[in-house]
């Protein structure tokens, strides 16, 4: 499977005058997530990938747990060449390209494949071509699931229930704009400071996938779970430029390559956490599942959000997006 994400590279290969041979590389990758998580097991796939392909010539290190940094300091990282390779939710790039905000409107896919698809197409090779100017080359798009909310102060089983809580969010103006919308509190924060936020009440609650909710032992400092699946996350695989720019056409296919294969495992993977993650959870915390009808009504109370956040984005870009999504359910 060829993602469009990284079909830029065809032209960019074509016309670099290059030495074929495959040269020894010590390279730099990492996520905020821990060892263990479906992020990071994509890294480790792709860290055996780049070893095979390349005869052990070059070497993927992974460091995870956020060691390097939250993700806006590893946004700069990975800019300037310090590190090679990160994954992050691809919304956080919004900040450097407006357009990536539209991956994060609340309720804007319904199931996964519609995601992939969006992701594996024009939309999402739009999107790449956008990055190596800012420094970046997106190599594929892995997943982190949608998100789901949780809270210590009461169930959450109607839009009321969202109300007033202290939420955190990431640090996005897309994700503060939907939970301030829905009359709640915003907490911008890196998910390296969630749990100390959550264990000294600082936050009353947080959103993520099931499976970074497990993996992060969040469940300890929160009593309820909502399945609300209001925001799907892509992960958006991230290369410096300036690293990209020093390797030959042949270094460069190798990471094209393990960048797409381990995308496809990555996937399934971070599908199977989610379903292991809910079954777990529901052993440690209360768990609702907000009703079609309530969905509605959120629905509804986040329209004026999304008209705002589709504004920003450029009416244009976002319109066809819609277009694209509406297109796939006929």
């Amino acid at each position: 499977m060829r993602m469009a994400a990284v079909t830029f590279f065809v032209g960019l290969m074509a016309t670099t005058n290059v030495n074929a041979e495959i040269r020894e590389h010590a390279f730099r990758w990492t996520n905020a997530n821990p060892s263990g998580h479906p992020l990071v097991r994509g890294g480790v796939k792709f860290q055996e990938l780049v070893a095979a392909k390349s005869g052990g010539k070059m070497i993927v290190k992974l460091y995870t747990g956020g060691v390097l940094g939250g993700d806006l300091d590893v946004l700069t990282s990975v800019q300037n060449g310090t590190i090679d390779f990160a994954s992050m939710n691809s919304g956080i790039l919004q900040s450097l390209v407006k357009e990536f905000a539209v991956l994060d409107f609340p309720f804007l896919f319904n199931n996964a494949n519609e995601a992939y698809r969006l992701l594996d197409g024009p939309i999402g090779k739009q999107l790449a071509d956008k990055l190596p100017e800012k420094g970046m080359i997106n190599l594929a798009y892995y997943e982190l699931g949608f998100r789901n909310l949780t809270n210590n102060k009461r169930p959450i089983k109607s839009l009321e229930d969202i109300q007033g809580l202290k939420i955190r969010v990431i640090q996005s103006p897309t994700y503060i704009e939907t939970f301030n919308g829905l009359g709640a509190k915003a907490v911008p924060l890196p998910i390296t400071e969630v749990y100390s936020a959550l264990e000294k009440k600082t936050i009353d609650g947080q959103e993520n996938p099931f499976s970074v909710i497990a993996l992060n032992k969040f469940d300890v400092v929160q009593k309820y779970l909502t399945v609300s699946r209001h925001m799907y996350n892509p992960q958006s695989f991230l290369m410096s430029k300036i690293v990209w720019d020093k390797l030959n056409k042949e270094e460069r296919a190798i990471i094209v390559e393990a960048a797409e294969e381990s995308a496809v495992f990555q996937r399934k993977a971070a599908q199977d956490a989610q379903e292991r993650s809910l079954r777990a959870l529901k052993k440690s915390m209360e768990v609702y599942e907000l009703p079609a009808e309530e969905i509605e009504r959120i629905r509804a109370k986040l329209r004026p959000v999304v008209e705002k956040l589709s504004a920003n984005v450029g009416l244009p870009f976002a319109k066809s997006v819609f277009a694209e999504l509406e297109k796939m359910r006929k």
